[in-house]
């Protein structure tokens, strides 16, 4: 691929490196340095003028770290005259600041948004945004890839005449609905309260998940404060198996030994939008990669192509 740059920050290089991989070109270094005082300075060491760049940065912990050091890179990219800039985010970790649901809390969505575009942005490819309405903070174009053809082709190798998903929110239901129609299933969702970031309350299952193989789907694993109060709710209504499914596994915590420790969960699947730690890693944990998913967008963006098409191929 002609005129392309890559480039990854700190976040999370073994995935840039796999996206360029599958589209056959390098990763350009970069030079992160810190001065006495703190402040960094980021170089791009490689050509960038009049070039189509890239910027993969996952924002994951430290996430300020990350979200400063891209800010960076795409100052220096506009400041080399880069033809385009496109900010690959795997994770946008501020899409959950979304709304104003308490007096005088700020939106990060929105603000982060500002800034990608102030410091040089021409458009975003994003991963699994944790609500629709993020993609509208942006000024610039975002495409929005999801994972669910990647979750839907490892789940499709099991047994699934008694299988049915679950959202654990209602928020995530038209999600779990897609995600059920590509496995041919039923979907159900719970009716939960969220009182703080990790106390959340399931009062019921809504549909019929009685005896059934449940796979739970959610955007995102952080403490997993959710998906245990849905596995009490799936033990009262006696189901027979449990598999816990996401995008973006942050596992924060001992969050993915816990989950790993309980009997009715047979299995984990997340994708690889976040560096897992190898202490993260347990015998039910399994992690697919999206890296094939963002290269092909990332090459269909380059070339002027459809980035919904890839939607229609489940």
């Amino acid at each position: 691929m002609r005129d392309i740059a890559v480039f990854s920050g700190s976040a999370h290089p073994d995935l840039a490196a796999e996206i360029c991989d599958h589209l056959g070109v390098p990763l350009l270094p970069i030079r992160t340095s810190r001065f006495a005082n703190d402040c960094i300075e980021v170089q791009l060491q490689a050509n960038c003028r009049e070039r189509d760049v890239y910027l993969i940065q996952p924002l994951v912990p430290p996430v300020q770290e990350n979200l400063v050091e891209l800010l960076f890179m795409l100052n220096a990219a506009r400041g080399a005259s880069a033809g385009r800039i496109t900010v690959v985010l795997p994770h946008y970790a501020y899409a959950r600041s979304d709304k104003k649901d308490a007096p005088r809390i700020s939106i990060g969505g929105r603000l982060v948004a500002d800034l990608l575009t102030t410091a040089g942005a021409d458009r975003v490819l994003a991963m699994t945004l944790h609500s629709p309405q993020v993609h509208g903070f942006f000024n610039i174009p975002v495409d929005h890839l999801h994972a669910l053809q990647e979750l839907a082709r490892h789940f499709r190798r099991y047994n699934l005449e008694n299988a049915v998903v679950v959202s654990p929110d209602l928020g995530n239901a038209k999600e779990a609905a897609a995600f059920a129609r590509l496995l041919g299933i039923g979907v159900a969702a719970g009716a939960k309260q969220r009182y703080a970031d990790d106390k959340v309350v399931i009062s019921t299952v809504i549909g019929d998940v009685a005896d059934k193989d449940v796979i739970v789907l959610d955007d995102e694993i952080a403490k997993g404060s959710t998906v245990f109060e849905l596995l009490d709710r799936l033990r009262e209504r006696n189901v027979r198996s449990v598999r816990v499914a996401c995008t973006h596994g942050l596992f924060a915590a001992d969050a993915v030994q816990r989950l790993s420790a309980e009997k009715e969960i047979e299995e984990i699947v997340c994708t690889n939008t976040v560096p897992i730690p190898a202490q993260n890693h347990t015998e039910k944990l399994t992690i697919l990669s999206v890296a094939p998913a963002l290269a092909e967008a990332m090459r269909r963006i380059h070339n002027g192509e459809s980035v919904s098409a890839l939607f229609h191929d489940a």
